[in-house]
């Protein structure tokens, strides 16, 4: 997201993170599937046309080429309305990927998205731990 925020320009980008647990769909009005990618931060729906990998699987990590695309009337009326990619789908884009890379070892994770991932939870446990001490202090 940064990149694109950085420019809006460029075509096609690369995106990976895990696979939200419960966020693969198949809107009953679309021929794409969807899930949704996280870094435990920032979720972004991605919408995908095609059989997934057979690697592919919630909770684990995934890239995907594509583009960024904002949301047209069209679009939202198509998208699944789970619980689950509700966060996502309050963003005014989504990720429309034309492949999905699932590694030959599940457990593999590219540095990138390894490093951002690691890097959010420690400011996802800072702000617990800093909650805890104000709610003790009161």
């Amino acid at each position: 997201m940064e990149k694109f925020a950085e420019n809006p320009t460029k075509n096609k980008f690369r995106l990976g993170g895990l696979v939200l647990e419960g966020s693969v769909a198949q809107p009953a009005a679309s021929q794409e599937m969807e899930f949704v990618i996280t870094d435990l931060i920032t979720d972004i729906l991605v919408r995908y046309k095609g059989s997934l990998p057979d690697l592919f699987r919630e909770g684990h990590s995934v890239v995907v080429e594509g583009f960024i695309k904002p949301y047209t009337d069209e679009v939202r009326k198509e998208v699944s309305t789970k619980p689950i990619s509700k966060k996502a789908r309050n963003l005014d884009c989504f990720f429309s990927a034309t492949e999905v890379l699932a590694k030959h070892d599940e457990k593999y994770m590219p540095q990138e998205v390894a490093a951002a991932i690691e890097k959010n939870k420690k400011i996802i446990e800072a702000a617990a731990t800093e909650q805890a001490a104000e709610v003790a202090a009161s």
